[in-house]
């Protein structure tokens, strides 16, 4: 399988030139790092090429890497039934870059893109209708980013009085605890009352 992998990217390497940064075959898992503006060049011709026929998008989803400077990665799924292979392609951009959009090459794109976009803050450049798809319309921020807050930033609740559902800052009912693992006998400070008979030693003792 590894070998008709690397013959596929290196096939690839040939027919791509510049669009295709690298490629590298792991756990028997064929990955494409893709220039970004030249994905939707890639995904068609990944899906029209007779030697490939990569005709079904199984997914598109975002990672995070808040160190880089570059910090997202869009990767795309693409399985081929003709050929019984699966392929990867990522695409790097930052919070301002746009990614091409291939809803015009695969459909089922849509709301996979929606997704990355509410979830990590990608726009895709062309896509017909980019709004939230499982957070609220007044959802602030993107929950998979690294750097979004546990708590959240706002709460929702349904008052009885004004009936309806009102936006409120998240308030935290109790202080943060660290919990360190320990078992309680490990962890407590002082003894239990009637342990002192385990560890105190009579004087003139033997302890040997």
């Amino acid at each position: 399988m590894d070998d008709e992998l690397n013959r596929l990217g290196s096939d690839l390497s040939g027919k791509l030139g510049s669009a295709l940064a690298e490629f590298t075959v792991a756990r028997s898992e064929l990955t494409l790092d893709v220039a970004r503006d030249k994905i939707r060049d890639v995904i068609t011709t990944l899906r029209d090429d007779a030697d490939c026929r990569f005709v079904c998008l199984a997914d598109i989803c975002g990672v995070d890497y808040p160190e880089r400077e570059e910090r997202f990665d869009i990767v795309y799924h693409l399985l081929s039934p003709y050929k019984n292979l699966r392929i990867r392609l990522r695409v790097q951009t930052d919070a301002e870059t746009p990614v091409p959009s291939i809803v015009g090459i695969f459909p089922a794109a849509n709301w996979f893109e929606r997704e990355a976009f509410d979830l990590y803050g990608v726009e895709f450049e062309g896509h017909p209708d980019l709004r939230r798809i499982l957070t609220d319309y007044g959802f602030e921020g993107h929950p998979l980013r690294k750097d979004f807050p546990l708590t959240g930033f706002v709460e929702l609740r349904y008052d009885d009085e004004q009936k309806k559902v009102v936006y409120e800052p998240v308030q935290l009912m109790q202080d943060y605890r660290d919990f360190d693992y320990v078992s309680p006998w490990e962890g407590m400070g002082m003894a239990i009352p009637g342990d002192e008979k385990a560890s105190v030693v009579e004087e003139g003792e033997d302890k040997s």
